[in-house]
């Protein structure tokens, strides 16, 4: 089931779920909307490889915008740090980001319980458009969990991507073993 603005502000009061900051206005129906960071990076490199580790190049959006081109990939990261200890957060783009023919995430767009960071964004576009440090960018839904949780996204010793960082984060394909 997906939490209502009701439940959510319930969860945020109980300390179930952490949105820093929080604002009010942000909430609405059944989600909450997140702003783009500041944050972007790009790869260093134009072929990636799966195994190897792939080095990004930060950089931070200009006041007055960035333009994002076809066929680039840009990480990008929410303005607002997470935490979720009771519920699955899932990301999804805005529907008027998505009718700029902007995509937020190529697959990642589930949490786990206990994912406590900033969202690292898959940002990717259709064509040429200008984006901003500030603008709304996305909506987390949370989902109720049937059943008790063992193993705890911040607990887990193979996670990933447990360090806390304002910054996107590259991907950690290549510590899996395969």
């Amino acid at each position: 089931m997906i939490f209502s603005d009701i439940k959510i502000q319930k969860s945020i009061d109980l300390g179930e779920i952490v949105i820093n900051p929080f604002r009010p206005d942000c909430l609405g129906t059944n989600s909450y909307d997140v702003h783009l960071s500041p944050n972007l990076a790009v790869y260093n490199d134009r072929v990636l490889d799966a195994k190897r580790h792939n080095k990004i190049q930060n950089f931070t959006i200009p006041e007055d915008g960035f333009v994002i081109q076809p066929g680039t990939l840009y990480l990008g990261s929410t303005e607002e740090y997470t935490e979720t200890h009771t519920a699955v957060p899932f990301l999804e783009g805005k529907s008027s980001v998505g009718r700029l023919g902007i995509d937020i995430h190529a697959t990642a767009g589930k949490g786990d319980v206990g994912f406590c960071n900033y969202w690292t964004l898959e940002i990717s576009c259709v064509q040429p458009v200008k984006i901003y440090a500030g603008m709304p960018i996305g909506q987390l839904i949370y989902f109720a969990v049937d059943g008790d949780v063992k193993n705890y996204y911040n607990k887990k010793a193979s996670a990933k991507y447990n360090g806390k960082s304002e910054k996107p984060v590259e991907s950690m394909m290549w510590k899996n073993r395969f």
